[in-house]
């Protein structure tokens, strides 16, 4: 074996150890980074979004579709890290029910949407659900959301205030989905832990 092969050799299992250890000192605190701004591996393309990896974040401008996991969820904790231009329609979807037919009737949908013709509903709010406890534009910065659904209770917290503490049990369990309807949207970040 020539020296540069066992030079080589013993990078690539330095970085396969290094990689295995970093996985699992994230298992050992529970969380699992499900999207890391570098790839689109690990979720299936729905629609016709234009997801693609940009400098370091997973973006979409044109088209409407979602990102979803292959796997399902019930009670959980998450962080996503967006964002979002000012015109964006997309939304952060968990407990999906129908993958043929992604919406906030088929699932929660934690709302990314400042501009949104009904107000009602717009970003911070639980589409359908619950209003958002605080107006929050997140237009033109990063943004970041923690969703838990533990059973029939459901919170989200945008940028450190809670917009959204309600009870509800439509939906019990199903994959993530991360949306892009209008506008320039790009996810940095999602990881989760199972509760």
């Amino acid at each position: 074996m020539s020296r540069i092969t066992a030079i080589v050799l013993a990078l690539v299992f330095a970085g396969s150890t290094s990689f295995h250890s970093s996985q699992l000192s994230a298992q050992a605190g529970g969380w699992t980074t499900l999207l890391d701004g570098t790839t689109l591996k690990g979720w299936n393309i729905v629609g016709n979004a234009n997801w693609e990896v940009v400098d370091g974040a997973v973006q979409a401008s044109r088209g409407n579709g979602y990102l979803v996991t292959p796997m399902s969820y019930g009670d959980l904790q998450m962080t996503v890290e967006f964002w979002a231009d000012d015109d964006a329609n997309s939304g952060v979807f968990i407990r999906c029910s129908d993958l043929k037919m992604i919406n906030a009737n088929t699932a929660y949908e934690a709302q990314i949407f400042d501009k949104r013709p009904d107000p009602t509903f717009r970003t911070g709010a639980l589409t359908f659900i619950s209003k958002p406890a605080a107006m929050i534009n997140a237009g033109g910065k990063r943004n970041i959301y923690n969703i838990t659904a533990q059973g029939s209770r459901l919170i989200l917290t945008l940028n450190g205030m809670r917009t959204v503490d309600v009870q509800d049990s439509t939906h019990a369990r199903g994959p993530i989905a991360l949306q892009r309807t209008a506008g320039i949207v790009k996810f940095r970040s999602v990881r989760i832990r199972t509760l």
